[in-house]
């Protein structure tokens, strides 16, 4: 491997290439997503001027008083939708918080589909009207970035092309806004992101505004992972890695603090966690199992997994 840590395509290679092209960056992400579960992507839709709008709004609502953020928190909602306050959400094998706090924008549903009313609705902004309204902007391209991103991955497991498109239309994807405030005092063994890996199908995370981010390679090392100018790093969630039995590898990340020095820089990063709708069937591909590679996992449904590790985090009771 190069200096880089992860892989980098070019998804224009994808969505307006050559016939050629096309087979390249299915077998370049295949690769990447089979043996590292992360890459870098360039070229991906999602406009810069879009991204940096958000970022500065976000940034306004995370820097409005406690007591103002606390109205858009909504703890039945279990942090999918609104404000989830500082020190609620903990990786599943932690004993203390993250050091951080986030807001999260849901699926509007606009196509008369009945899986509206799985969903609640998106929790919008008085003080910072631009910051929510600019989130669904960005919620969308992401999503359109991601569906092409899975149609390669359909073809690399020989699922066919549209194989992901139902079962990810009107999906309940999430937008999260991440800040993570200077670090006062010495923190009781938490870090910014302990480790984990993401529940979803992909996760879709442009630049952030401190470095820190850091996955876990085959041999137990940890990478920096530090995006070009304009990249989004892609990795692979825990749904894809289910029904793939494992032949897609959902990498353990974290973000790591700064040097003591940098303690009172803080840290925001946008990160969309794609994920299909409740009913999409997670069960193992018969194509992944083998003598070689036996089946690892029970059948569930994408809902009923979800649920499962938000009990985990502790964002659902």
């Amino acid at each position: 491997m190069s200096e880089r840590a992860i892989p980098l395509v070019d998804l224009d290679k994808f969505v307006n290439g050559t016939a050629e092209e096309r087979k390249a960056f299915v077998e370049k992400l295949g690769s990447a997503f089979h043996d590292v579960g992360f890459v870098g992507v360039i070229n991906h839709g999602v406009p810069k001027s879009l991204v940096d709008g958000f970022y500065k709004n976000a940034k306004a609502f995370f820097a409005m008083d406690v007591e103002t953020k606390k109205k858009y928190e909504i703890v039945e909602l279990a942090g999918q939708r609104g404000y989830t306050s500082f020190g609620r959400e903990k990786a599943k094998q932690a004993k203390v918080a993250d050091l951080k706090e986030f807001y999260q924008i849901g699926q509007e549903v606009e196509d008369g589909d009945t899986i509206k009313e799985q969903y609640p609705d998106n929790i919008y902004v008085d003080e910072k009207p631009a910051f929510t309204q600019l989130g669904r902007e960005l919620y969308v391209s992401f999503e359109k970035a991601g569906s092409q991103l899975l149609k390669a991955i359909a073809i690399h497991l020989d699922l066919g092309e549209n194989y992901f498109d139902t079962r990810i239309h009107n999906g309940n994807s999430i937008l999260r806004a991440i800040h993570y405030p200077p670090i006062l005092e010495e923190p009781e063994s938490a870090i910014r992101a302990e480790e984990h890996e993401d529940i979803n199908l992909i996760t879709l995370l442009v630049g952030a505004s401190a470095g820190g981010l850091q996955l876990m390679n085959k041999e137990g090392e940890w990478l920096d992972i530090v995006p070009g100018e304009d990249e989004i790093v892609v990795n692979v969630g825990d749904m894809l890695q289910r029904l793939t039995n494992d032949y897609l590898k959902s990498t353990t990340h974290r973000v790591v603090n700064p040097p003591r020095e940098f303690w009172h820089t803080p840290r925001l990063s946008i990160p969309f966690f794609l994920h299909p709708r409740a009913t999409m069937d997670l069960t193992c591909l018969d194509k992944c199992v083998t003598s070689e590679f036996p089946l690892k996992y029970e059948p569930i449904t994408a809902g009923g997994y979800l649920d499962e590790r938000l009990r985990e985090i502790g964002l659902k009771k």
